[in-house]
């Protein structure tokens, strides 16, 4: 089965409505109140798609709603089977303190083909479509990535770009990457979205690397794997709790490392619109009663699409 164009509309529209659900709150300092406005909208409107929809990838438990939870059953119950991975917020901070970067985010793919991330730490590193597969790699020092990386894109090493997010835990990548002299591109939440600068050369990341959120990875991976770039994720669990947790949701090899593949497989549908402008694309645009929203999607295609939305709010 592929999934349809009709149901990459609906998507768009949803992300789209949800962002904008988060326009009031821009620089007011409520991140609460910004992800509750698009979790409820988001909710709402795939509820009425049909849908027989899993949420794979949320933001918490059955007993933290408002929150999209993972388990939770979305639609009406009538189409086919899908998984389906969220953040209506990504970057809440952002929204909060009116910083570039915040989406609403989403990921779809038929049923069983989205890995269900627990919520914990995944160490991950991410590269274009433009080298070899086996160029980067987590087993890898950082130094051997960047030469690796300086070998395969011909690309001297002082002129290669990392985004990492900039935390204490990222010291010794950080050391290193000054040792070696390489551009460092700091991020201080979004990692789904710095993932994403590494798809296309226009953006001037070569490399993502570094330890952030698991389900963040996975619908990151979800975006890349249509773009053919490359993407290794390996979970870290801090506590026996943890441990237990992903056990019961699957995993059999803790200290496994994912390929792309083996986190999305078979069609997906990747969607980001953006609530405050960044790297990838413009944030919400009012106008009078209407609002323009400029949205992200990987859909069939080896690139990402730019779709712009006009929504006029009545």
């Amino acid at each position: 089965m592929k999934l349809s164009q009709e149901l990459l509309n609906d998507l768009i529209d949803i992300t789209s409505n949800s962002a904008i659900a988060c326009y009031q709150y821009i620089g007011k300092n409520e991140k609460i109140l910004a992800d509750k406005a698009a979790t409820d909208i988001m909710r709402d409107q795939l509820n009425k798609l049909n849908i027989k929809g899993e949420v794979v990838i949320g933001e918490g438990e059955l007993d933290e709603a408002p929150m999209l939870y993972i388990g939770e059953k979305l639609g009406n119950g009538l189409g086919p089977e899908i998984d389906i991975a969220v953040d209506p917020v990504e970057g809440t901070n952002f929204v909060a303190k009116n910083l570039p970067g915040a989406m609403s985010v989403m990921a779809v793919s038929e049923k069983g083909n989205l890995f269900s991330a627990p919520e914990t730490y995944m160490e991950k590193i991410a590269t274009g479509n433009h080298v070899p597969k086996n160029t980067v790699d987590l087993d890898f020092s950082v130094e051997k990535n960047i030469v690796n990386y300086s070998l395969a894109s011909k690309k001297k090493i002082n002129d290669i770009t990392v985004c990492i997010l900039n935390r204490p835990r990222h010291q010794k990548i950080i050391s290193e990457l000054k040792r070696l002299n390489v551009n460092i591109k700091y991020i201080s939440d979004g990692d789904v979205s710095a993932a994403l600068l590494v798809s296309d050369k226009k953006y001037g990341v070569d490399i993502f690397m570094g330890t952030g959120g698991g389900p963040e990875g996975v619908i990151a991976a979800a975006a890349l794997n249509k773009l053919n770039c490359k993407f290794q994720g390996r979970f870290l669990f801090n506590s026996d709790k943890d441990k237990a947790r992903a056990i019961k949701m699957g995993i059999s090899d803790l200290n496994k490392k994912y390929e792309i593949n083996e986190i999305v497989r078979g069609e997906s549908i990747f969607c980001a619109t953006g609530i405050t402008s960044g790297d990838l694309m413009n944030g919400i645009v009012k106008d009078n009663d209407k609002y323009i929203t400029e949205t992200i999607v990987t859909y069939d295609k080896d690139f990402l699409e730019i779709v712009k939305k006009q929504v006029t709010i009545t």
